[in-house]
């Protein structure tokens, strides 16, 4: 097994910024359960493999991925973990492929998310519920984020998950438009109907104005507390169980 290089430590690094993700097409996925999630959905092609020494015995049978051995003090410098777990693979970015979206199926959109691990959390939440369509806007955060594949704990390679304008792609369905909002129905007391679509907005501003034109039945979590709000995650949670029930 080859040793890490210098230029392959800067290599690894630099894949922890955005632009360098998609000039080289390149993500980061870390750690024994989200490298076998990652082959078990057959998701993506694995670049190559760096693993310190309580990984040695990770094995993948595909002669065309570099193997890396990497001491802990190297592995700290490459991870994107507060904690690194010891194991990363490099993935080429077809690993979450955006396939045509079926209308007579459920489908989530969220509306500039900013938060990776909110979308992250979302993604993962939508896999729980058997929601396997997610729209984003074109300023969501990117999902080759690390903190974004880490926290979906593997759903987001099972997710179709796509980008663009919210008012195009709705414009070409007449499915019932459902959007989280604080002057909607109460979301206890309205039926989600399937197949149908159910808006999420952004973190601090929710969903915004020009995409609130196009919510046909806004809802709303009742307060009963003294809480400001909810989190974004946590209130798309609470909307999928609803309209999974």
């Amino acid at each position: 097994m080859e040793k890490l290089s210098i230029n392959k430590i800067k290599w690894l690094r630099n894949l922890h910024s955005k632009k360098f993700r998609a000039s080289e097409g390149f993500f980061i996925v870390e750690g024994e359960k989200m490298i076998a999630e990652l082959i078990l959905n057959q998701a993506g092609d694995i670049h190559c493999l760096v693993q310190t020494d309580k990984f040695s015995h990770v094995k993948i049978e595909d002669s065309n991925i570099e193997s890396f051995q990497a001491s802990e003090r190297e592995f700290e410098r490459i991870s994107t973990l507060k904690n690194p777990q010891g194991i990363l693979a490099v993935v080429k970015q077809n690993a979450v492929k955006a396939k045509t979206f079926d209308f007579k199926k459920n489908i989530l959109i969220l509306d500039g998310i900013q938060d990776p691990g909110n979308l992250g959390t979302i993604i993962r939440s939508a896999d729980w519920f058997g929601i396997d369509q997610i729209f984003c806007s074109s300023d969501t955060v990117e999902i080759y984020n690390p903190k974004v594949i880490q926290a979906s704990m593997g759903s987001v390679f099972r997710i179709n998950i796509n980008y663009g304008s919210i008012a195009e792609f709705i414009s070409v369905t007449t499915l019932p438009v459902f959007g989280a909002l604080l002057s909607g129905a109460s979301c206890f007391e309205t039926k989600i109907p399937t197949p149908g679509i159910l808006i999420i907005g952004n973190e601090g501003n929710g969903i915004s104005p020009n995409v609130a034109k196009l919510i046909t039945h806004p809802i709303t979590i009742p307060k009963i507390g003294a809480a400001e709000s909810l989190n974004a995650g946590v209130a798309c949670g609470i909307l999928l169980s609803i309209w999974r029930k």
